[in-house]
C-alpha cells in the first residue's frame, strides 16, 4: 500500500520561500507521474503542479515561475520550491500520483502566508 508523507509547511510572510517535500512508500515510484494538488479553506483541491517519470514538468498558471517541482527517485521523495508566495497561495499542501488516486491521500502540509 502506497503512502505519502507531505512536510515543510508553515508559515511565511509574503514574498517568504518554502520548501515541500513528499516521501513515498511502496515500489516503483520512479515509474509514476506525481503531482502536488492544494485545498484552501472552502475551496476544492487543485492541482499545482505534476512531474512525469523522467521530469517534465506542468504548472497551474496561478504558480508558474514562481513554484519548481522536482523529484528524486532514488529517495522516493517529490519536491515543491515555492518562491514569492502570496496570500492566496495559503493552503493544505498534498501530493498523490497524476493523476490522483482516491485512497492514497496524506495528511497533507499546512502553508499560511500572512505577514
Amino acid at each position: 500500500q502506497v503512502q505519502f508523507v507531505e512536510s515543510g509547511g508553515g508559515l511565511v510572510q509574503p514574498g517568504g520561500s518554502l520548501r515541500l517535500s513528499c516521501a513515498a512508500s511502496g515500489n516503483n515510484f520512479s515509474i509514476y507521474y506525481m503531482g502536488w494538488y492544494r485545498q484552501a479553506s472552502g475551496k476544492q483541491r487543485e492541482l499545482v503542479a505534476r512531474i512525469s517519470r523522467r521530469g517534465s514538468t506542468n504548472y497551474a498558471e496561478s504558480v508558474k515561475g514562481r513554484f519548481t517541482i522536482s523529484r528524486d527517485n532514488a529517495k522516493k521523495t517529490v519536491y515543491l520550491q515555492m518562491n514569492s508566495l502570496k496570500p492566496e497561495d495559503t493552503a493544505v499542501y498534498y501530493c498523490n500520483f497524476y493523476p490522483e488516486r482516491v485512497g492514497v491521500w496524506g495528511q497533507g502540509t499546512l502553508v499560511t502566508v500572512s505577514s
